[in-house]
């Protein structure tokens, strides 16, 4: 279909059900200049070098997280020319806006990672959920110095007393089994 719209561009496609070997000839006639277009799917959001690649076109940005959007526009402006990310999306849901205007704002990974736990939450510790807000009763994940200060404290108390296993430790043993098993529980 893109081939009669565009008939004077030579289009490449890749995707994941090529083996690998037929993944790297498209991708060695794309950085080759024997293909002018790489139609893609998320396959190439990682381990794809092509220095003249300078526009990508992400359709459904919406479903995509911070991370993947920022390794896709990663793919394109390594060499001398000047890049673009276009995001395109059939949704303007706040959520989706919030994460497109964090990967507009910067291109840094780690502010885009602390901007995505702000806005997602961490998930759980043990389980599956990969995004929510964790069962933290003092600390957000964002007060490192708390959580260094509680951890610190972990460590002393597990220096003395590995399984909890002392009077003074029994209401904490008893906490860290309830809470592991409703962890497991749900996961």
């Amino acid at each position: 279909r893109l081939q009669r719209q565009f008939p004077d561009l030579r289009l490449a496609l890749v995707h994941g059900r090529l083996s690998p070997r037929e993944k790297d000839e498209v991708m060695s006639r794309f950085r080759d200049g024997h293909a002018d277009v790489l139609v893609a799917t998320a396959v190439v959001e990682v381990g794809i070098d092509v220095p003249n690649a300078s526009t990508i076109l992400i359709e459904g940005a919406d479903r995509f997280g911070l991370a993947q959007l920022h390794q896709f526009r990663g793919r394109v402006g390594r060499g001398p020319h000047a890049s673009y990310c276009l995001l395109l999306t059939e949704t303007d849901a706040e959520p989706t806006l919030a994460r497109l205007r964090a990967l507009e704002r910067t291109s840094d990974g780690f502010v885009l990672a602390e901007e995505d736990l702000r806005m997602r939450g961490p998930g759980e510790f043990f389980g599956t959920r990969q995004s929510g807000v964790p069962d933290l009763k003092v600390a957000r994940l964002s007060d490192v110095h708390v959580l260094e200060a509680a951890r610190r404290q972990a460590e002393l108390i597990l220096g003395r007393d590995q399984t909890l296993s002392l009077t003074d430790h029994a209401r904490l043993r008893s906490q860290v089994e309830a809470y592991w098993n409703r962890s497991v529980a749900a996961g």
